[in-house]
């Protein structure tokens, strides 16, 4: 077993505190990874405080991780000692189910294993995330980061970065295409960044007047603020995709009318409380689509992760402290920060 350190939550109303665990002895076919930075999720302080009521205590958040190989097991071809590598929000999967077969491990018809918050396949034990200073994982689910540069910045790529890749590539998303992105936040300044980088026209739809200029910085080629009913009539039936990050319950509806004939909306963010229902007329009249999407498969997180490279995107973020980690998911709630958390795991020294 490998001593762990790092920061849990024993309770939903308790903050995260320093942790002491075991991560299970390295396996044939495992990698061992020192964790250098791990990105801050909503869905990390959604679990921490079980707003979701499935946390399994003590938990680990972390789903967003960057480090260095420290080992390999004999049987492990893919990576050696020293590469940089990457860990998103899966760290198993039955991988012979035809979801698995086609590479979508996201939608395993037995169930992925998350990174924390997960049991193992066929077993009891809880996992443990990436707000430690080692992690275990088989090679199957580790990925190759090919930034040279800006580590620290890589790592909400293995969330916020796939979130937002995989439906832009999964709608085709490219030149000649009109897309919106609501919300700017995490996910959002992600979406922007990878639409424009795809060619594609972009549209920012925002409650916040205040981060027009941030998003024309980002790639954002317009911005439309959603409570200006001028310019939401303006904009109506002009958008050939909308991908909605908002994380937080609100009308669909004023969106949907600004899909063209046969437009997608497809939802990423995971609010705590359901959507109001949209009104079905909004779809049936123009063949709208409303849809859904989860993360994205390895192979296509390594793509991802290879275009960003290539394109050389990055998430804006505020690198953090461990020991800010209660602070932060604060002023997450508030909405303040700049696009996201990222902690560096050698700040566990200080404890």
């Amino acid at each position: 077993m490998i001593k762990t350190r790092g920061y849990a939550a024993h309770s939903g109303d308790q903050p995260l505190q320093p942790f002491q665990f075991e991560r299970r002895a390295l396996g044939a076919g495992d990698v061992q990874i020192d964790i250098l930075y791990c990105g801050v999720c909503h869905s990390d302080l959604h679990t921490a405080r079980n707003d979701w009521g499935n946390t399994l205590f003590p938990s680990v958040p972390g789903h967003e991780i960057v480090g260095r190989v420290a080992a390999v097991g004999d049987q492990v071809d893919g990576f050696k000692v020293g590469d940089m590598v990457g860990v998103g929000c899966m760290v198993d999967s039955c991988q012979h189910c035809p979801s698995c077969a086609e590479g979508l491990e996201q939608f395993c018809d037995n169930g992925f294993t998350s990174t924390y918050n997960g049991s193992s396949l066929g077993g009891a034990e809880n996992t443990y995330g990436g707000y430690s200073d080692t992690i275990v994982v088989r090679q199957e689910f580790v990925l190759h980061i090919r930034h040279t540069d800006n580590l620290a910045a890589v790592a909400p790529l293995l969330c916020a970065g796939i979130t937002t890749y995989s439906p832009l590539r999964h709608w085709s998303v490219g030149p000649g295409q009109k897309v919106g992105v609501v919300g700017l936040g995490g996910l959002g300044h992600m979406g922007v960044k990878l639409a424009r980088a795809m060619g594609a026209h972009v549209v920012l739809i925002t409650t916040s007047p205040n981060k027009r200029d941030d998003a024309l910085r980002l790639g954002a080629h317009e911005v439309i603020i959603s409570t200006d009913a001028k310019q939401m009539l303006g904009a109506m039936n002009s958008l050939d995709f909308i991908l909605n990050t908002v994380a937080a319950p609100h009308d669909l509806n004023a969106l949907l009318s600004l899909l063209k004939r046969d437009g997608t909306m497809t939802l990423v963010g995971a609010p705590a409380e359901p959507h109001p229902s949209p009104e079905v007329f909004r779809l049936i009249f123009k063949r709208r689509k409303l849809a859904g999407s989860l993360i994205g498969g390895i192979a296509e997180t390594q793509e991802m992760l290879d275009f960003c490279a290539e394109h050389n995107i990055v998430s804006d973020i505020e690198m953090i402290p461990i020991q800010d980690i209660n602070e932060a998911y604060e002023r997450m709630l508030k909405g303040d920060v700049r696009y996201r958390f990222v902690i560096d795991m050698g700040s566990l020294d200080s404890n």
